[in-house]
C-alpha cells in the first residue's frame, strides 16, 4: 500500500480555527476547548488500514488523557462523496464501536486540512495551553505493515512533558499513512514543502 507522510508543520505555529460537524449534527468550535491545558487535533479517517491499525489505542488514550484535561478532537477531512466508508452515518457507527469519548468531526469543505497542512490519515497535532504547536506527526511506530504494538507513546511522552512544564522534544517523527481524499480539483499545493 502507498503511504504518504505528514507535512510536519512547524513548531510553534497557533492553532488554526475550526468550526465543524458532528454526525449527530452537533458543532465543535477550537473555543470549545479553551480550559483545556492541551489538545490534539487528529487526522483521521474510517476506511485507512493506518487508522485501524491504531483506533483501539486512540480510544485508550483518550480514556488516559482526557481526564487530564487535555482535548481531543479528530477530524475527517476525506471526500466523502468518492469514500462512501468516510461519510458521516459511518463515523458515528466508529464513534460506537470503538467508543470515541472525542469529538469526531467532519471537514467537508477541506479548509481545515488545508490550514493545517494535513497530508495523511492519520496524522496528530499537539497544541499546549496556549493553543501553540509543541508537536506534530505520528502517534507511534505502530503500522499495518510491522508488528510494533500500538502504545500512543510517542504523543504520550510529548503530552506529559507539556504537562510538567517542559518543551516536548523536538525530534519527531512525521505522520505515516493514507492520504487524505482531496475533492476533485481541491488538492493543496504545499506538498512540495
Amino acid at each position: 500500500m502507498a503511504a504518504t507522510e505528514s507535512t510536519m508543520l512547524e513548531l510553534g505555529t497557533p492553532a488554526p480555527d475550526f468550526d465543524l460537524p458532528k454526525p449527530d449534527g452537533g458543532r465543535v468550535r477550537l473555543s470549545d476547548f479553551a480550559d483545556a491545558e492541551g489538545l490534539v487535533v487528529a487526522f483521521i479517517c474510517n476506511h485507512c488500514p493506518f487508522v485501524k491499525r491504531i483506533r483501539e489505542g486512540l480510544a485508550e488514550f483518550a480514556r488516559d488523557y482526557v481526564p487530564r484535561n487535555v482535548a481531543l478532537v479528530a477530524i475527517n477531512s476525506n471526500d466523502f462523496a468518492a469514500y462512501s466508508g468516510d461519510a458521516p452515518e459511518r463515523m458515528q457507527e466508529e464513534i460506537d464501536n470503538y467508543g470515541y469519548i472525542f469529538p469526531y468531526v467532519y471537514d467537508e469543505s477541506q479548509d481545515v486540512a488545508k490550514a493545517y497542512r494535513a497530508a495523511c490519515t492519520p496524522e496528530f497535532y499537539l497544541f499546549d495551553a496556549r493553543r501553540t504547536l509543541v508537536y506534530r506527526g505520528r502517534f507511534d511506530a505502530a503500522t499495518p505493515g510491522n508488528d510494533e504494538p500500538v502504545t500512543g507513546d510517542e504523543l504520550r511522552r510529548a503530552i506529559d512533558a507539556m504537562l510538567a512544564g517542559n518543551t516536548p522534544d523536538p525530534d519527531q517523527f512525521p505522520g505515516l499513512g493514507c492520504n487524505i481524499k482531496w475533492k476533485p480539483g481541491n488538492a493543496p499545493d504545499y506538498f512540495g514543502r
